[in-house]
């Protein structure tokens, strides 16, 4: 899946959710990882945290290789709910990284082992709570305002974490490496000298919206093929 996703970037494919009318769904701003960077593309392995390491360890029994650990912890600022030893464990079960609705620690750790973890930053405080544990533990992971199952698929970079229906990548993937490819024809020509308001024609767009109000740029550029803003 990381190959895959090697040369798109999480907003091709929110682009691309759009072309395909399904429902974007990031994670919340400020998700980010421990090396910048890295990239992670994987299946979900969804576990809910309750202030102990032991439901991690029983995810990982249950991921396959490849799987990206999806770890709710609230988005809670006051512990940190992985860190090195969680890591390591991780990697030893052959998982592709880690995302978390919260944050870490052990941070020059984390970046020694080299395993993508992406989490609101670093906390030198671990949990010192144990809460009861619920029946969905180990099957959804609540992340901001999504849930997310094993039947997601994960995406992260720079510029943040998504979720796409794992029945849905293929075509997702596919619409972001076209509208990559017409990104980058724009961009070239931009380079050259071909602005972007004569690619789009955009004074076409100014007096047809002059004509017709409901005329939207958005309209426009579905007629004329561009992709940018979708």
């Amino acid at each position: 899946m990381l190959k895959a996703f090697a040369d798109l970037s999480t907003p091709l494919l929110a682009d691309a959710c759009v072309r395909e009318g399904l429902p974007l769904r990031a994670a919340p701003p400020g998700i980010g990882a421990v090396d910048p960077g890295h990239r992670i593309a994987g299946r979900a392995a969804p576990v809910r945290h309750y202030g102990s390491v032991d439901v991690f360890l029983e995810a990982f029994g249950l991921a396959a290789p490849g799987d990206v650990l999806v770890i709710d912890n609230g988005g809670r600022p006051d512990e940190a709910c992985v860190g090195d030893l969680a890591v390591l464990e991780a990697s030893a079960a052959g998982l592709a990284g880690l995302a978390v609705w919260g944050l870490h620690r052990d941070t020059p750790e984390l970046a020694e082992i080299g395993v993508p973890v992406f989490s609101y930053g670093s906390y030198p405080l671990g949990p010192v709570r144990l809460d009861e544990r619920e029946p969905e533990a180990l099957t959804t992971a609540r992340f901001g305002a999504q849930r997310v199952s094993s039947a997601d698929v994960v995406f992260g970079d720079r510029d943040g974490v998504l979720f796409v229906a794992a029945g849905h990548v293929e075509d997702v993937l596919a619409t972001a490496h076209r509208i990559r490819r017409t990104e980058r024809e724009q961009a070239d020509r931009i380079r050259a000298g071909d602005t972007l308001r004569r690619q789009t024609g955009f004074d076409d767009y100014l007096a047809q919206r002059a004509a017709d109000p409901s005329y939207t740029f958005r309209r426009h550029l579905r007629r004329i093929g561009g992709a940018i803003e979708e």
